[in-house]
């Protein structure tokens, strides 16, 4: 199968910036959507150097011809989305990307986030899983490094702190660390806690989690199938570090964390804010990460048998160089 090379990462203002889930599209699991046809695939590649070149008629007028010869691919669908997209063509995108979902079945390029970032559908319950291990496998080599220097992340540090407010000098003895990545969380909980387990759904960011020796136990796994496997009443503290801005629908995660928890039990964790001003409790943004109201959040605490001990605005990253309004998070089990 032909390859495209590596191409530059488009950053106008409409679109994430490459750390974002975008980069997907340039990733190893969409390599295998490239079009099994040598011309159609340079043209994928001269499509890609003029959006980098914020030529977006060029890029449109490309994709268009490349689908005349192969017009199954999705990953040409999806690229000529974008492109609309970036051109103010917002009908025509929405149209490109509900073809990219017809021939892309598993989501690997995550159009259905796409469709409600521009407004054309609700945003999904959660992304589909073969999109966001596909994006965390790709980056897991350079996660670290880029998330705590370039985007300045500091989510474990917070909730470190948020827990010594409610619970100072606090001693975990059974930990649950959702989405644990490349183990960050427990670097930063150290000598709080006994044992802590974890889950991400990326299995090249277990792989390095378990290297560190920090785990008695890394699945891969998804949040709440993870949270699943664990017996009633068995963990003291959940934590969920930058988690949730992949996932939408939080109620199995809260049902099955509030089974999982002891009496006393914290849940931690954070989000990106949304003011819900179309009335939803979640959204996508701009970025393509979800973002939580806080009144959705207080809901489902109230709905799971939580009492909220800490709720309050944060800044946990930057995008583009501008502060990523969130949200630091911790419950406690009835």
């Amino acid at each position: 199968m032909t390859q495209i090379p590596a191409l530059p990462a488009v950053e106008p203002e409409r679109l994430p910036s490459p750390d974002s889930v975008v980069a997907l599209a340039d990733s190893a699991p969409a390599a295998s959507l490239v079009p099994d046809h040598p011309l159609a695939a340079r043209r994928l590649a001269y499509a890609h150097d003029a959006m980098a070149d914020k030529d977006f008629a060029a890029a449109i007028d490309i994709l268009e011809q490349t689908l005349e010869l192969c017009p199954g691919s999705a990953l040409v669908w999806f690229r000529l989305g974008e492109a609309l997209a970036l051109a103010g063509r917002a009908a025509d995108a929405a149209r490109a990307f509900r073809q990219t979902m017809q021939f892309d079945r598993q989501g690997v390029l995550g159009a259905a986030l796409h469709l409600s970032r521009l407004g054309a559908e609700a945003a999904p319950p959660q992304p589909p899983l073969a999109y966001v291990r596909g994006l965390f496998d790709d980056y897991a080599h350079r996660f670290e490094a880029h998330l705590t220097q370039k985007l300045q992340y500091r989510g474990p540090e917070q909730l470190v702190a948020a827990l010594e407010a409610v619970k100072p000098g606090m001693i975990y003895s059974a930990v649950i660390d959702l989405g644990c990545g490349t183990g960050l969380m427990a670097k930063a909980l150290d000598a709080r806690c006994v044992t802590i387990c974890g889950c991400d759904l990326a299995p090249k960011m277990v792989a390095i989690a378990e290297r560190t020796g920090s785990y008695r136990r890394v699945a891969v796994a998804d949040a709440a199938s993870f949270l699943a496997t664990h017996a009633n009443v068995s963990a003291d503290l959940l934590l969920a570090a930058d988690v949730f801005v992949y996932v939408g629908d939080l109620s199995e995660i809260f049902a099955q964390g509030a089974r999982v928890l002891v009496s006393g039990g914290l849940f931690a964790f954070t989000v990106q804010s949304s003011d819900g001003a179309d009335g939803a409790e979640y959204c996508i943004g701009e970025d393509l990460r979800y973002a939580h109201t806080p009144a959705g959040l207080m809901r489902l605490a109230r709905d799971h048998g939580f009492a909220v001990k800490v709720l309050e605005p944060a800044v946990l990253r930057k995008d583009r160089g501008q502060d990523v309004a969130s949200l630091t998070v911790v419950l406690e089990r009835d």
